[in-house]
C-alpha cells in the first residue's frame, strides 16, 4: 500500500471496496510525512503488524508516531524489492523532509507514481520513461488557484517549485516523457477547491493527443478501481 492518510476504519472500508482486506497488505510505502499521506500509517501498521518503508528524513519527521512499528529505511536513490515487486524510488522537489516517489515493476510492466512535487527534474523524467501506466499529479488549475479563496501565502506555496503540479505542468511533463508504451494514465491528487476533473482530463488529453475520456481520475472519495497493466 502506498501512503495511508486515513484512519484504520476508513482504510479498511476502502480496501473492502476493492475486494481486499488488511491481511492482503504486505507493506506500506510512505512518500513523505504530510498528514494526508502519513496520518494513518502508524495506526494501520500497528493494528495489522505491517512493516513500513520510508526515507530516513521522513522517518525523522514522523518518528514519534512509530512506536511498536517495524520501519525500514529506504534510499531515494537505490532500488529494492518487496516480494516479487521491484521498487525504484526517486527524490522529488517538495516541501517535506526527504520526499520520494516510486516506479513499480514486476519485471515485465512498469507503473509510475508521481504526486506531491512543485516542479520536475531531468532525473524524475528519466525514472518515469517507458512506463505502461502512470499516476500523475494534477493538483490545481492555475486560474482557479489564482482567483480562489486561499490566503496568498498558501497560494504561493502550492504554486511554488516545491509545492504541487498544476494541470498545465503535468501536461508539459507528460509531453516530454514520450508515451509510446503508455496504456493507462490517471490524474491524481486533485484539489477540491482549485481544480475540476474535466480540466485535468482535458490538459492531459491535449498532451497525449487523445480524447479526455481516455484519462482516468482518482476521486478523493471513490478512489479508483483496479486496472490491469499489461504489455501489448
Amino acid at each position: 500500500m502506498l501512503d495511508c492518510g486515513f484512519s484504520v476504519r476508513e482504510t479498511t472500508a476502502r480496501l473492502a471496496r476493492l475486494g481486499r482486506t488488511p491481511d492482503d497488505i504486505d507493506a506500506i510505502l510512505v512518500t513523505h510525512e504530510h498528514s494526508d499521506h502519513a496520518n494513518g500509517v502508524a495506526g494501520f501498521a500497528r493494528r495489522h503488524e505491517v512493516p513500513v518503508w520510508m526515507t530516513a528524513g521522513t522517518r525523522t519527521a514522523v518518528n514519534g508516531e512509530l512506536a511498536s512499528v517495524e520501519v525500514n529505511e529506504l534510499s531515494p536513490h537505490e532500488p529494492f524489492a518487496i516480494g516479487d515487486l521491484q521498487i525504484s524510488p526517486f527524490p522529488v522537489p517538495h516541501d517535506a523532509r526527504e520526499p520520494a516517489q516510486f516506479m513499480f515493476s514486476d519485471g515485465d510492466v512498469r507503473l509510475g507514481y508521481l504526486t506531491d512535487l512543485g516542479s520536475t527534474t531531468a532525473h524524475v523524467e528519466k525514472m518515469l520513461g517507458g512506463c505502461q501506466a502512470l499516476v500523475l499529479e494534477c493538483n490545481h488549475d492555475r486560474d482557479m488557484l489564482k482567483n480562489g479563496t486561499y490566503p496568498p501565502l498558501l497560494k504561493a506555496r502550492i504554486a511554488g517549485s516545491h509545492g504541487h503540479l498544476s494541470n498545465d505542468q503535468a501536461a508539459d511533463l507528460l509531453g516530454r516523457l514520450g508515451f509510446g508504451w503508455l496504456r493507462h494514465i490517471v490524474a491524481a491528487h486533485l484539489s477540491e477547491q482549485n481544480n475540476r476533473p474535466d480540466l485535468a482530463c482535458a490538459a492531459l488529453a491535449r498532451a497525449l493527443d487523445c480524447t479526455p475520456d481516455w484519462v482516468q481520475v482518482a476521486d478523493q472519495e471513490k478512489g479508483l478501481g483496479w486496472r490491469d497493466v499489461v504489455r501489448d
